[in-house]
């Protein structure tokens, strides 16, 4: 048993890192061309099939049935860098002055996005509708034979990681009278995350010290609950204001974990396992001013509980893998979250009855603190520049946009993360024993078209 105790020491970046993934801030809360060309500033308007994730309030509006799909392309740009400090390579055998052991950048891949709604006028006052569309949606996929100084020196780990949520939304709104509408949908919320990483060295016992762990892999899927309610006033043809709120969402996971080379130490290479998450509560408001027929403009608050996700608890069905998590309280992870405040404006310019183009900001803060950076799904605080065009003839609209996500390179201390007895590390703050060190940097570019047709 003592074997197996010592060993989870050599595990405790893989669970840390594996508890942060899925915490990671990284919702997409941009769904639907014109609401994402104008900055994503959309609660108060809600005038397109898009409002059954903004507003449902906004469908008891719609006379005509209709029917629109939107779709994104997300391409993340990110960069890694990791230098170690002279004072602690030279211990290391990396000499007494500070080496870059690693400047890597993501590899190129792309992750796809989209919502699809159907809106059906039920009576003059009562509007039905059903959507799907996906409210989360990233990952990151690195290079391995880049990040062998944190592969024990192997060059064939993967390092990959991939996060989604896809929420069918059956929704009714009811236009109370010309000023007032109310709407409501029940999110029926499909969860799937895939990770892949080094899975770290374990001292065995006194004879065999750093046992290479080899490849770690996971993969889980889930479903959770959860409901929007919106509420849209008129009190004129120039002024709307709306407010949404999206309850929290507990997604069951269930999958499949495995480390490679637990075999040779005669352990289960696999066990299942099982993880809830809490999708956190949305509360939203905004306002649209048309200060004169061609130009619309837009604002919005839009606040998430972040704070919500204290701890993430992980069961494996195996019982040694129980055992082994247990032991070090790995199987109970903490996140530190803080909760976050959008703030995004957008406008709408109607060139001719059939042409508008669109702009708009937002900045998006990240909830994750520095000591729970890591390289497989980061957070960063965003500054997002949005633009676009529309064009609407007859029943048919088309709009196309671009959304251009701006990053702060955030420095995570390598000093602070460094434990490593006999080598004296004054700085070592045990606070941040779930963070990758590094310089971390991220772009991200997400073209996007939406189609729409009212019959």
């Amino acid at each position: 048993m003592m074997k197996k105790k010592r060993m989870l020491f050599g595990l405790a970046a893989l669970l840390a890192l594996s508890a942060m993934s899925f915490a990671n801030g990284l919702n997409l809360n941009s769904l639907g061309t014109k609401a994402l060309t104008m900055g994503g500033a959309f609660v108060g308007l809600a005038d397109d099939f898009s409002a059954i994730f903004w507003n449902p309030a906004g469908l008891a509006n719609f006379k005509n049935k209709t029917f629109g799909v939107y779709g994104t392309d997300i391409i993340p740009s990110g960069t890694y860098q990791l230098t170690v400090p002279g004072s602690i390579g030279y211990y290391l055998g990396l000499g007494a002055t500070d080496q870059k052991v690693i400047d890597t950048k993501t590899v190129s891949k792309t992750y796809l996005g989209g919502l699809a709604a159907y809106i059906h006028p039920v009576s003059e006052n009562l509007v039905a509708a059903i959507g799907v569309y996906t409210p989360s949606g990233l990952g990151a996929n690195w290079d391995g034979s880049k990040l062998a100084f944190i592969s024990g020196n192997r060059t064939d780990i993967q390092w990959t990681s991939k996060v989604g949520l896809v929420t069918i939304a059956p929704t009714l709104a009811y236009k109370i009278n010309d000023t007032l509408s109310i709407g409501a949908s029940l999110n029926i919320n499909y969860g799937m995350f895939d990770l892949a990483m080094y899975a770290g060295k374990a001292d065995i016992n006194a004879f065999v010290l750093q046992f290479d762990m080899g490849q770690y892999k996971e993969s889980e899927t889930g479903w959770g609950l959860g409901a929007t309610f919106g509420v849209q006033f008129k009190p004129s043809a120039m002024f709307s204001l709306g407010a949404t709120f999206r309850t929290e969402s507990k997604v069951k996971f269930s999958g499949n974990a495995s480390i490679s080379n637990l075999p040779q130490l005669g352990v289960n290479q696999a066990s299942d396992m099982k993880r809830e998450l809490t999708w956190p509560m949305w509360l939203a408001g905004g306002m649209a001013f048309k200060p004169m027929d061609d130009l619309t403009i837009t604002a919005d608050l839009q606040w998430t509980q972040w704070s919500k996700i204290k701890t993430i608890e992980t069961t494996y069905t195996d019982p040694v893998w129980t055992t082994l998590m247990a032991a070090s309280h790995k199987d109970e992870m903490a996140m530190y979250w803080q909760d976050a405040l959008q703030i995004r404006f957008g406008a709408e310019y109607r060139l001719t009855k059939d042409l508008a183009v669109r702009g708009g900001y937002y900045f998006d803060p990240s909830p994750a603190p520095d000591r729970t950076m890591n390289i497989l799904l980061p957070n960063y605080d965003f500054n997002v520049l949005t633009f676009g065009l529309g064009y609407s003839t007859g029943g048919f609209q088309i709009d196309a946009g671009l959304e251009y996500l701006m990053g702060k390179d955030r420095t995570i201390d390598f000093a602070k993360t460094f434990n490593h007895p006999p080598i004296p590390n004054p700085s070592y703050d045990p606070n941040y024993a779930s963070a990758v060190p590094g310089v971390y940097g991220m772009t991200i570019i997400a073209p996007n078209i939406s189609i729409s047709y009212k019959f």
